[in-house]
C-alpha cells in the first residue's frame, strides 16, 4: 500500500516509517498540515494516516477539506483525542476509522488491514477473480486451489491492478505505488515484474496497451 502519514511527532513518524516500510508498504510523511494536505491532494493515496492535532492545519480541517475536494481516500484518525463525542466529529467528517493512542502497533496494521479489505473487496478477506482466490488477510494467492509463490513486488502489483481494475494503470502510476519514485537499477523493472506475475497467474488476466499501459478487466 501507498500511505501517507500526517503527524507532527517526528518520533511517532520515525517508528511508525520504519515499521510500515517492514511491512511492505510505501510511506510518504508530513510534519504538519499544511504540507500534509498539499500531498494528499497532488499525490494518490491507498490511506492516510491523520492525526488530529497538527501545526497550521488540525487534522479535521484537512478532512474536512479533502471531502470537499472529492478526494475519497480512505482516512485513519490518529489522536490522544479519546471521547465519543471527538469520535463522531472525526467519522461524521470523513474518517474511515479511529485509533485513539497510545496504541500498538499490531492494532494500527490490523485496522490497515481492514480497511484496505474494504476498499478492495467489500470487507472480505478474500478476492476471487477467475480462477484465482487471494487471501487478503494471509497474502495467499491460489490459482485452482494451488498456492502461487508472488514476490513482494507483485503481490503489491497485483492488488494495485485489482484495485483499480476495468482502469488503465500506466507505468508512471506503477513506479509511484510500488517504488515511491525510487531511482531504478534497471529501465524495464515494470515490465520484468509484469511478465513474471502473468507468467505465475496466467497470461489472460492482465492485458497490457502499448505504450499506454496494463489493465485488469472483469
Amino acid at each position: 500500500m501507498k500511505i501517507l502519514l500526517i503527524e507532527d511527532d517526528a518520533n511517532i513518524v520515525s517508528f511508525l516509517q520504519r515499521g510500515l516500510v517492514e511491512e511492505g508498504h510505501s510511506i510518504d510523511s508530513a510534519l504538519d498540515g499544511e504540507e500534509g494536505e498539499y500531498l494528499a491532494s497532488i499525490n494518490t493515496y491507498d490511506l492516510i494516516i491523520l492525526d488530529w492535532m497538527l501545526p497550521s492545519k488540525n487534522g479535521i480541517e484537512i478532512l474536512n477539506s479533502l471531502r470537499q475536494r472529492n478526494i475519497s481516500t480512505s482516512v485513519l484518525m490518529l489522536t490522544a483525542k479519546g471521547e465519543i463525542d471527538d469520535k463522531v466529529l472525526g467519522l461524521n467528517s470523513g474518517a474511515d476509522d479511529y485509533l485513539s493512542k497510545p496504541f500498538s502497533f499490531k492494532e494500527l496494521l490490523a485496522r490497515i488491514d481492514a480497511i484496505y479489505r474494504r476498499s478492495l473487496s467489500d470487507g472480505k478477506n478474500t478476492i476471487l477473480i477467475n480462477d484465482l482466490n487471494i487471501d487478503i488477510s494471509k497474502k495467499i494467492v491460489k490459482k485452482e486451489d494451488i498456492e502461487i509463490l508472488l514476490t513482494a513486488k507483485e503481490y503489491e502489483l497485483l492488488l494495485f491492478l485489482i484495485k483499480n481494475k476495468n482502469s488503465m494503470v500506466s507505468n508512471g502510476m506503477i513506479e509511484e505505488q510500488l517504488w515511491n519514485n525510487e531511482e531504478f537499477t534497471n529501465s524495464n523493472v515494470i515490465q520484468v515484474t509484469i511478465y513474471h506475475l502473468r507468467k505465475k497467474i496466467g497470461k489472460d488476466l492482465i492485458k497490457s496497451f502499448r505504450g499506454l499501459g496494463y489493465k485488469i478487466e472483469i
